[in-house]
């Protein structure tokens, strides 16, 4: 369903990432893919890469950095001309920003998580604008960005909570604004996945067995093969109709309303 696709993935550091399954599954459906890394752990996202099935090209890319942005859009236009998907799979908070601190941490630390997790989105989506505008024979490509349910208040999830939060918005106001273009802007919730990024949320365990315990569906927080599949769905020309939409990929958690466990 990706076959001839041109797509940039954020997010992969190692093996366990859910955009190392997306970057697997869609060599797999015939796309050509390029991945991005930043500083020392792009070497972690090299090594990740090396166990593709056809190990892709990594470009330095920090989306707090104007310069790294223009640079990935800059190539990818010489490399492609184009870009049917995109995936944003980034987020990040300083330590104090987790782990129950959501009184005492800081603004500055909560500034760092907004800008991070949720404004990157648009930074990313519009640096890269003219070239998903070309995507899919100028009809227009997708962009579609990692998420965890932001309907509710986690325990120790805290500051990122608020900025996922922000990332459905700003998910929404890019989709209303670049329908027009033909550019298609949506979110995956997906449940709990043991991933190097989950280990440093303090109470990750705890959060996994309720979701074992409360989801309709089975739920194995080592497979982040159905959360990819769907991003790969709406990275496609199947999900052509669809934007402004959050689709959840959670064996059905969210929308139980006993969570013991």
């Amino acid at each position: 369903m990706l076959s001839g696709s041109r797509l940039l993935l954020t997010g992969v550091v190692t093996r366990d990432s859910i955009a190392f399954e997306v970057a697997r599954q869609a060599q797999l459906g015939g796309a050509e893919i390029v991945l991005t890394g930043f500083g020392r752990a792009r070497r972690l996202t090299e090594r990740a890469a090396r166990q593709l099935p056809q190990p892709p090209e990594v470009l330095e890319l920090d989306v707090n950095s104007q310069a790294d942005v223009l640079a990935v859009a800059k190539d990818l236009s010489t490399r492609w001309g184009r870009l049917d998907g995109l995936l944003h799979a980034i987020a990040f908070g300083p330590p104090d920003a987790f782990g129950g601190n959501f009184l005492q941490a800081s603004s500055e630390s909560a500034t760092i998580a907004f800008q991070t997790s949720a404004v990157s989105l648009k930074t990313l989506t519009h640096a890269m604008l003219p070239l998903l505008e070309r995507g899919n024979d100028g009809s227009g490509g997708a962009v579609v960005g990692l998420d965890f349910d932001a309907s509710v208040a986690w325990p120790a999830y805290d500051w990122m909570g608020v900025a996922k939060a922000s990332l459905e918005s700003i998910a929404r106001y890019l989709a209303r604004d670049l329908g027009p273009a033909g550019v298609r802007v949506n979110l995956v919730a997906a449940g709990p996945i043991q991933t190097l990024a989950a280990g440093g949320i303090p109470g990750f365990e705890r959060l996994a067995a309720s979701w074992q315990a409360v989801a309709p569906l089975a739920w194995d927080v080592t497979d982040a093969g159905p959360v990819a599949e769907t991003v790969c769905f709406l990275l496609s020309q199947r999900s052509r109709g669809i934007t402004a939409e959050i689709v959840h990929v959670d064996g059905g958690y969210h929308a139980m309303g006993a969570r013991g466990g």
